[in-house]
C-alpha cells in the first residue's frame, strides 16, 4: 500500500497550540513472534474511521516508520486539570492469512513515542472473516476507577499451608485476570512479565513525567507484582491466575494498549529490581494512589511523586519519602524463561568467552526471522562482525545502537530468541 502524507484538511478542528507525538507499530505473528512484512497499517482519529491520517505497510522487521500525530500541549499532563492530556487514535492492522486487528483509543502524548505492538492471529478455517477489536479505556489518572483496597505490605508466609517461592524469581509470564477476582467470566491472559509492567506503568502514570518519577513508580509496580508472584497470593486462595486488572485489588492492565518508549526503556533497565525492607525476604507490596481523586496516607501518591521528581528527588528518595527510610532497592539475577542471565558486565568489542558465544548463537537464530541482522561466526570472540550484528539488532528494536551488549540489550536478545525459537511454546497464549 502506498504511503500517504498527512492531509492538512483533517486537522481543521485542531486548536492552535497543539503539540505532536509519535507512533510506531510492530506487527508480528501470534504463532511464533516472527515479524510480518507487508502488513497494512491505517491510522485514523478515534470515532472518525473515514478520516485517514496515515496508511503504510510494515518493512522487513515488521515495523512501520514513526508517524507524527497531533497531541494536546505537554502542560496538560504536568498537573491535574480539566483538559485531557493525550489524543486518541484508532489503529487498523491487517495482513494476508491473518485476522484483522483494530485498536481504538491509542494514546498519544506530546513529545512521546508511543509503541503499538500488534500480534496477529492466523485466520481460522472456521472463521475466515475473523477480526479482533480492542477499545482502550481512559487512563487511570483521567478516568474514574475504584481505589486500592488496603492490604498489609508484608504477607504472613509462615502460616500452615501457605505456598511461597524459596527466592525471588522474575517470571517469564504472569497470568492476568481481566477483572476482579470474583468475576468468573473474565478472561485470563498470559503476559510476558516485562510487557505487563510496561502496560501497567503506561496505564497508571504519564510518560511525560520526570525520569526519576517514572523509575519510582515502575519499582513500586514491579515490587507489588513480584509480591503476588512470590507469595502465590491468588493461587493460595484457589484462583488460577497471578494478578488481576482491577485497581481495587491490583493494577490497571489493559489488553493490547500501546506503551511508551520513555517507560519501556526504564522497565528494560530495572525489571530485575524490587523493593525490600531489612530482614524481609519477600518483595514489598508497595501500594499507592493518585493523590488527587484518592488520598492514601503512608502510601506513595502518583501526583506527589511527580512533584518530587520535578524538585530533583531521585527514585529512592521519592520512595523513602512515602514508605520510610528502611525501604531499599533489591535485585535478583534469576530470570525465568531465558537461556542465561546477564553476566553482570557489558559485552563489547574485544570481549570473549562463553557469554559472547551464547549471545552470538542467539543472534544467528534471530537473524532467521529478522534478515536485516547478519549471520556471524559463533566463536566466542566479540569482533567487528559481532559488533555490527549487535548494532543492527539494536536499531531494529529501537535500542541505542552502540554495539555494546549491556543489561537491556542482553535481555532483549534473549526475549526475541526465546520467541522465535519457540523455547516457551508450551506456555498457553
Amino acid at each position: 500500500m502506498e504511503n500517504k502524507s498527512i492531509r492538512p484538511e483533517l486537522f481543521a478542528t485542531v486548536t492552535q497550540g497543539e503539540d505532536t507525538g509519535k507512533l510506531t507499530v510492530n506487527v508480528t505473528s501470534e504463532r511464533d513472534n516472527r515479524p510480518i512484512e507487508g502488513a497494512s497499517v491505517r491510522i485514523t482519529y478515534d470515532g472518525q474511521p473515514d478520516n485517514i491520517i496515515e496508511e503504510t505497510t510494515t518493512k522487513t522487521e515488521g515495523q512501520i516508520p514513526d508517524v507524527e500525530l497531533n497531541a494536546p500541549p505537554i502542560d496538560y499532563s504536568m498537573a491535574p486539570g480539566a483538559n485531557k492530556p493525550y489524543a486518541e487514535y484508532t489503529i487498523y492492522v491487517s495482513a494476508p492469512g491473518y485476522e484483522t486487528l483494530e485498536v481504538s483509543g491509542a494514546e498519544i502524548f506530546s513529545g512521546e513515542l508511543a509503541i503499538q505492538n500488534a500480534a496477529l492471529l492466523p485466520i481460522s478455517p472456521t472463521d475466515p472473516t475473523g477480526a479482533e477489536l480492542y477499545v482502550i479505556p481512559d487512563h487511570t489518572l483521567w478516568g474514574d476507577y475504584p481505589p486500592k483496597i488496603a492490604e498489609d505490605e508484608i504477607k504472613p508466609i509462615d502460616e500452615s499451608g501457605e505456598i511461597v517461592l524459596s527466592r525471588v524469581v522474575i517470571p517469564e509470564y504472569v497470568v492476568v485476570h481481566d477483572g476482579p477476582p470474583s468475576d468468573q467470566s473474565a478472561t485470563n491472559y498470559y503476559v510476558k512479565y516485562k510487557d505487563y509492567i510496561k502496560n501497567v506503568a503506561s496505564s497508571e502514570i504519564y510518560s511525560t513525567w520526570p525520569e526519576a518519577t517514572i523509575q519510582a513508580n515502575v519499582l513500586a509496580i514491579q515490587s507489588f507484582t513480584l509480591n503476588r508472584v512470590f507469595t502465590e497470593w491468588y493461587r493460595n486462595k484457589g484462583y488460577d491466575f497471578t494478578i488481576t486488572s482491577s485497581t481495587a485489588f491490583d493494577h490497571k492492565w489493559i489488553p493490547n494498549r500501546n506503551v511508551f518508549e520513555s517507560i519501556s526503556s526504564i522497565v528494560d533497565e530495572l525489571f530485575t529490581n524490587f523493593l525490600s525492607r531489612p530482614n524481609v525476604i519477600q518483595p514489598i507490596l508497595t501500594q499507592y494512589c493518585d493523590g488527587k481523586n484518592v488520598s492514601c496516607p503512608n502510601w506513595m501518591t502518583q501526583w506527589g511523586s511527580k512533584s518530587l521528581g520535578d524538585q530533583g528527588y531521585t527514585a529512592i528518595e521519592i520512595l523513602r519519602n512515602y514508605y520510610g527510610s528502611s525501604m531499599f532497592i533489591n535485585s535478583t539475577d534469576v530470570v525465568s524463561g531465558v537461556p542465561a542471565s546477564w553476566p553482570q558486565y557489558n559485552l563489547e568489542l574485544g570481549s570473549s568467552g562463553e557469554k559472547v558465544r551464547q549471545m552470538q548463537q542467539q543472534l544467528n537464530v534471530i537473524s532467521g526471522a529478522y534478515p536485516l541482522i547478519p549471520k556471524i561466526a559463533v566463536d566466542g570472540v566479540f569482533g567487528p562482525q559481532t559488533e555490527e550484528a549487535v548494532k543492527t539488532f539494536q536499531r531494529v528494536f529501537k535500542l541505542t545502537p552502540d554495539g555494546i551488549v549491556g543489561l537491556r540489550t542482553w535481555y532483549k536478545i534473549s526475549e526475541i530468541y526465546v520467541g522465535v525459537s519457540r523455547i516457551a511454546e508450551g506456555v498457553a497464549r
